[in-house]
């Protein structure tokens, strides 16, 4: 059994049944949130950033929302592969403490969370934000109006006023919720971000970090980051808020190609979207997209016959153990996809893809 499908957008598509895919064709690499979905491609990350991209010369622009701002910093630091093991064997270990039958506490996960990246980015600032190819972007939400401010009732309120107007207009929930993105500013991206109300801050060490736990902020579960250095003030959220799947306007390169590893072959735009099928469908944005994925069938052979998910804090309660064994057997199995992949690119052959739907 096939662990690795791949789609691609109808450019992508024509240039992988006529040249395959090399190092070079790669101009963006975007990862997604999902929490702990994630470690299902860390194979695949190593693999990537370790072995198959240093045989090209030209910069790639890393975005990443929540897990995928962590995974995508993380492969800008000297030697990728074993840093994200690293990063890997940090996220299924993670504990809190908590009161019995009650989840832990938002400050006590931020403060927990907040102290990992100081151990592993800390003073490590300058190498990861001068890599001479890869190019950071880190995308977060900034709250506006009731939501510039954590509280008991702004975030329930706020957040469901949120969640109506993205029922009516994605767009329109930009009054509630502002794409930030911390970027490199050597270069620009080479795609526009007007789909959706969005401001950008240059990347700096001072915020780094802050940007990063903001990224991975998800609302109720950590507390917001307030007022990030370098950036307008406010409460900053989870990047996958506003860009869940980073749904964005790829159609809009002038050249070269999207890699993207993804957990599921579809590209959800915001997390409030997830009920919204109809908002689930490939647009003209993925045109020079090419999506690399686990096979449902595969995908049911795996713990739980399911990626790992956030629902398993819950399911395994206190059986650290058994959460811990579930998730590393997962990632184990990620290698799968990170052969398979190897398999398919070799000596740049013409690659068989479906196209994204």
């Amino acid at each position: 059994m096939k662990a690795l499908q791949i789609h691609a957008g109808a450019t992508a598509l024509k240039h992988l049944r006529e040249r395959g895919l090399r190092p070079g064709d790669v101009r963006v690499i975007p990862a997604a949130a999902g929490g702990p979905k994630g470690l299902i491609l860390n194979g695949l990350d190593r693999y990537l950033f370790g072995e198959w991209l240093p045989g090209g010369t030209q910069s790639v622009h890393l975005l990443g929302a929540s897990i995928g701002a962590w995974r995508m910093a993380t492969a800008c630091l000297p030697e990728p592969a074993a840093q994200l093991a690293q990063m890997a064997h940090d996220y299924i270990h993670q504990d809190y403490e908590h009161a019995p039958g009650k989840p832990p506490t938002p400050k006590h996960v931020s403060e927990v969370f907040g102290a990992k990246l100081q151990q592993r980015f800390a003073g490590r600032e300058a190498e990861l934000l001068s890599h001479p190819r890869f190019r950071l972007h880190v995308f977060t939400s900034r709250g506006r109006h009731m939501l510039r401010r954590q509280g008991r009732l702004r975030m329930p309120l706020g957040y469901m006023g949120a969640f109506l107007t993205n029922t009516v207009s994605r767009k329109a929930m930009g009054g509630w919720l502002e794409r930030v993105v911390f970027s490199d500013d050597r270069e620009p991206l080479p795609l526009h971000l007007h789909d959706y109300r969005t401001r950008q801050v240059p990347l700096a060490a001072q915020n780094l970090q802050p940007s990063i736990l903001a990224s991975c902020s998800i609302p109720f579960w950590l507390e917001a980051v307030q007022d990030i250095p370098g950036a307008p003030q406010g409460a900053y959220w989870d990047g996958g808020i506003t860009d869940y799947h980073l749904h964005l306007d790829y159609g809009s390169m002038h050249e070269g190609l999207v890699l993207y590893p993804h957990f599921q072959k579809t590209v959800i735009p915001g997390w409030l979207d997830k009920a919204l099928k109809h908002r689930h469908r490939a647009t003209a944005h993925l045109d020079r997209v090419v999506l690399l994925s686990p096979r449902p069938e595969w995908i049911a052979t795996l713990p739980n016959a399911k990626l790992p998910d956030r629902n398993d804090f819950k399911a395994y309660g206190d059986d650290l153990a058994g959460r811990v064994k579930a998730w590393s057997r997962a990632l184990a199995e990620s290698q799968r996809l990170a052969d398979e992949f190897a398999e398919v690119v070799a000596d740049g052959r013409p690659i068989q893809a479906e196209l994204l739907a």
